[in-house]
């Protein structure tokens, strides 16, 4: 089965998880997938294949006669998706010869446009693959599921020499929670990759520290017509909040390495209002200067409101991997020859979020990410080639070959 077609037939199934769920995996739509995989693995081939009650699956491929002593290496991708834009069916396009220039997406009124993508010029004769406008495609990360079990199949059909190999999908990634109840001992692999980037070649090893931050605001509310030196507006006290923060370091006006404070949601009216943060940053020195400096905004305006105004909650979600990566850099060097060896420039750069990786290397498996060959996940105007699949395959396989010598 070819890497369009194990696509086609995944992102058909939605698999939405939920974020207001206090259930694992968060919504049972991931199992619908989970059991077509779990079968496809087991005609694969794979052993040890197992669907957990919380929608992990796990699956191992032995080793070549003669190299069971190799180090076991693994791979992992995720199986939800967001919930934006998955509230219908999904019906993939694929076009293939594609000219480069605008293309349609169906009857939605929503066109995949070289102004917005610059780098869709570069696609140009590959075959494209999209959702008619009205969904998400679910490429991510069902990109990463289908090159994992081609990169298999390949490994066993073409008879190719290699150590033992561990794969496992998961659920809930999407909503920061796809490692946490992963389970490094019965997965067995000292190494991992994920497969859930974006462009073909791309390898990442850093990402963001990063925190969730609530502020709870609790205002007087008494009659404007007599609130004179009285009253306490909660939302004003909340946009005051945000106006103590440096305004170009928000998500539109900071790039690369550069950290930022993002306010992703704001209710309120005169008695309470609520303010939710969430905090980024690279540098772990920097990350918590920036948690110390909402602290110190808490601290200031309960001395100019009142003691009790302003609550804050600062939650940590995850670490920049880097800390353990720098430890094992040889899995960074093996991915930039492989990238090399099938014809593409390896992309080493940091991650602007999180990943089921970043969660794992501080469980004990060091696991940076690749990409997959997709592009704009998260929206209707998300679109990925089948030649870049097949590169990111390919780059996944020359891992295994270099990790066998």
């Amino acid at each position: 089965m070819s890497n369009l077609e194990r696509l086609l037939r995944y992102t058909v199934i939605r698999t939405p998880s939920d974020d207001g769920a206090d259930t694992v995996p968060s919504s049972k739509v991931q199992f619908d997938l989970a059991k077509v995989l779990e079968q496809e693995m087991k005609d694969l081939g794979l052993t040890d294949v197992e669907l957990d009650d919380k929608c992990y699956l796990y699956g191992k491929l032995p080793a070549t006669p003669g190299y069971e002593d190799h180090t076991r290496l693994g791979f992992i991708a995720h199986m939800d998706t967001v919930s934006d834009y998955c509230d219908h069916e999904i019906k993939p396009m694929v076009t293939e010869n594609y000219d480069g220039g605008d293309l349609p997406l169906g009857d939605s009124g929503n066109v995949l446009s070289v102004s917005m993508f610059p780098h869709l010029k570069g696609l140009k004769g590959r075959t494209l693959v999209t959702s008619d406008g009205t969904t998400i495609l679910g490429a991510d990360d069902k990109a990463g599921i289908a090159e994992i079990l081609t990169m298999v199949e390949r490994l066993i059909n073409e008879n190719i020499p290699h150590g033992p190999l561990s794969i496992a999908f998961t659920p809930d990634e999407e909503i920061g929670l796809g490692a946490h109840n992963f389970d490094v001992d019965k997965f067995g692999a000292k190494y991992a990759y994920t497969l859930d980037g974006d462009t073909e070649g791309e390898i990442q090893y850093e990402n963001f520290n990063a925190a969730k931050a609530v502020f709870e605001i609790t205002g007087v509310s008494v009659h404007p017509g007599s609130s004179k030196n009285t009253m306490i507006n909660a939302s004003l006290v909340g946009m005051e909040i945000n106006s103590l923060l440096p305004g170009c370091e928000t998500p539109r006006g900071t790039e690369d390495y550069e950290g930022f404070y993002h306010l992703d949601g704001f209710t309120g009216d005169v008695a309470n209002a609520t303010a939710s943060y969430i905090i980024r940053d690279h540098n772990a020195t920097a990350f918590e200067a920036r948690k110390n400096t909402l602290r110190l905004i808490e601290k200031d305006l309960n001395e100019k409101w009142g003691a009790g105004t302003v609550k804050l909650t600062i939650t940590d979600q995850y670490r920049n991997m880097a800390e353990i990566i720098e430890g094992c850099m040889q899995l960074i060097e093996n991915a930039k020859t492989a990238a090399e060896k099938v014809g593409i420039e390896p992309l080493v750069r940091p991650i602007r979020g999180g990943t089921d990786g970043a969660t794992l290397s501080f469980m004990g498996l060091p696991c940076p990410n690749l990409g997959t060959g997709g592009h704009a996940y998260h929206g209707p105007l998300e679109h990925i080639t089948v030649e870049g699949m097949d590169l990111a395959t390919a780059m996944a396989l020359e891992i295994v070959k270099i990790n066998t010598i």
